[in-house]
């Protein structure tokens, strides 16, 4: 069990170091995560963009190990990053100086991108001084509202991660408003039919429940005062959000006012891919890297 993302860190630690492809390199902030991420000894880093540039502000901050690949502007970056994720040259695809959409772009390319055929989705993980181990959650930052098909396919992409993580049964909450399917609640309807879904192994292996509400995911006193026999009340791995409004204002509201850390990765493509935003952290940065490797693990 991860309880921190300190554990985190010694986890990816102890395996062989990932190949990272950083799209569009020439960004201090980025730059600085991949050296400490260098330095820690889990990655190896292919930095893609304007050489000159990368290079001065390798240098101004000790920046000395790395792989570096000359290109002329952004769009041959990006083409040059994505295509060493798609050709097994590099394990992992970060975002760099480049803007979300032209990067997004990219990776859905259908000449040179990391397609699947699967639906994106954002696993997000949060370290709460509140909370005994990591929490995961999805998708808060991509699909808007997904129906149950595509719920399905976030579910699956998660627990998939998460098994690179170690993980052999995540305790799985389905968040709703209550514990009752209804009709005229479609969450409620989604939840029932995705804890199904887990029991007939149509997705990979988890301790599901739902509809279930926050408070008796995560009290196992208010699952007992409700009369619910729950397996993870109160000891929850992931979550699986409703909709994007809920993984959004639960998680901006943990790092608000909880305290809370956090790290993201996009996953339906053939390789993890690091999102991040400039308003990131360094330390978010380098949590995002640590759990990108470890979902590549082979």
């Amino acid at each position: 069990m991860l309880n921190n993302f300190q554990d985190l860190i010694e986890q990816v630690k102890k395996i062989e170091p990932r190949k990272v492809s950083v799209a569009v390199a020439e960004d201090e902030a980025v730059l600085t995560a991949v050296r400490d991420a260098a330095n820690l000894g889990f990655i190896k880093p292919i930095l893609v963009g304007n050489k000159e540039k990368i290079c001065k502000i390798a240098d101004e901050i000790g920046f000395l190990e790395f792989q570096v690949i000359d290109c002329e502007n952004e769009e041959e970056a990006m083409k040059t990053a994505v295509s060493l994720v798609k050709n097994k040259e590099a394990d992992v695809l970060m975002k760099g100086l480049v803007n979300t959409a032209v990067y997004m772009r990219g990776i859905l390319n259908k000449e040179y991108g990391l397609r699947t055929g699967r639906l994106l989705s954002l696993l997000a993980v949060y370290e709460l001084p509140q909370y005994h181990k990591l929490i995961y959650c999805t998708d808060s930052g991509i699909n808007v509202a997904p129906d149950l098909a595509q719920k399905k396919v976030i579910l699956t992409s998660a627990l998939e991660a998460m098994k690179n993580l170690g993980f052999e049964n995540p305790k799985t909450a389905m968040l709703t408003a209550n514990e009752m399917v209804d009709p005229k609640v479609i969450s409620t309807v989604d939840a029932g039919a995705l804890v199904e879904m887990v029991e007939k192994g149509e997705v990979p292996s988890c301790i599901a429940e739902g509809p279930i509400a926050f408070d008796v995911a995560f009290d196992k006193h208010a699952a007992e005062h409700k009369g619910i026999n729950s397996k993870i009340a109160g000891d929850v791995d992931l979550l699986v959000f409703p909709n994007i409004e809920a993984g959004n204002i639960m998680g901006k509201s943990w790092l608000q006012f909880n305290g809370a850390k956090w790290a993201g990765i996009v996953l339906g493509a053939a390789a993890p891919v690091i999102l991040g935003s400039r308003s990131d952290t360094p330390e978010i940065k380098i949590n995002s890297i640590a759990l990108a490797c470890l979902a590549a693990t082979k």
